[in-house]
């Protein structure tokens, strides 16, 4: 048992966790941008990805929108959890807000998608992307919502999300599978070379990201978020995925990235809204770390 979760580790993720290490010592030696790295990776990587992998895939319409049930019901049934857990400690409206937007915005992109390429290969890109575009559809939706108490509050989140780069790409890449279009052939490569610089980008990012948080101070709430994440979220995936008939590589990549830490994404939306700005972005950092332990268990598990 030792020996295959030291060989998942090493073999799935050290090498995410290097890049990320390898992007936190360039972050300072180099004083590289965060902003410029998420957002060339934000705006052009990620729906090159996205119309990659869609439009090539192989799509059974009935396992979709299994696919698309399974992993909403989860993202809500973790902000269900959340709330559940803030409110049970007698937090106030803030604090439990901010748990919310913690439980939803799991990093998908950074984390998950490098894990599942490594664990699963070439063939778990469409369900990679397809879980990717939906979890970060959910996560705005409710994260954005909780986070702003303001009137405008929905309409802002459903505008944020409308305007996601790699929702967009989602229509066109429909469209070139279903008429099953054949590509120019410089579009087809000019789109591949985009999409597999992705995850080695996200992983940099995230460390140039991981390196201006600093080293927080452990707190109960902190230690809760984090495990309202990649507990809470782990075990929620495995539950639901018999009722939603999720099996085989499908449900592995779908718990795997239930399982992820929270994203940075997170604690940017804290900062936009105020929303204990400074509690989101140490439990984005405490997640990271644990989620060493959790995503090795999770990995030997499936």
């Amino acid at each position: 048992m030792f020996s295959a979760l030291a060989g998942i580790f090493l073999n799935i993720l050290v090498p995410v966790f290097t890049l990320v290490g390898l992007g936190t010592v360039a972050g300072r030696r180099l004083n590289l941008e965060t902003r410029t790295l998420t957002r060339f990776a934000y705006y052009l990587l990620t729906p090159a990805f996205v119309l990659d992998a869609m439009s090539r895939a192989t799509i059974q319409a009935d396992l979709a929108l299994r696919m698309i049930g399974y992993t909403i019901s989860v993202h809500l049934a973790c902000a269900a959890l959340a709330y559940a857990v803030a409110r049970a400690l007698g937090r106030p409206s803030q604090v439990i807000a901010a748990y919310i937007l913690i439980a939803v915005f799991g990093n998908v992109g950074n984390f998950g998608l490098p894990i599942i390429q490594f664990a699963y290969g070439d063939e778990a890109r469409f369900s990679a992307a397809l879980y990717f575009v939906v979890n970060t559809t959910i996560a705005f939706v409710v994260g954005v919502s909780a986070a702003n108490w303001n009137s405008g509050g929905k309409l802002r989140a459903a505008l944020a999300v409308a305007r996601t780069p790699a929702i967009l790409a989602v229509p066109p890449a429909l469209l070139i599978n279903g008429l099953s279009l054949e590509l120019p052939l410089f579009a087809s490569r000019s789109i591949g070379l985009l999409a597999a610089a992705l995850i080695p980008t996200m992983l940099i990012a995230l460390g140039v990201q991981l390196a201006q948080v600093g080293l927080p101070r452990l707190s109960s709430d902190i230690l809760l978020g984090s495990a309202v994440r990649l507990i809470g979220g782990s075990l929620l995936a495995f539950a639901l995925a018999t009722p939603f008939g999720i099996g085989g590589l499908e449900r592995g990549v779908g718990i795997l990235q239930a399982s992820m830490p929270a994203a940075v994404l997170a604690s940017i939306i804290a900062l936009e809204y105020d929303l204990l700005p400074q509690f989101v972005v140490a439990t984005v950092f405490v997640s990271t770390l644990l989620s060493v332990v959790s995503l090795t268990i999770i990995l030997a598990l499936l």
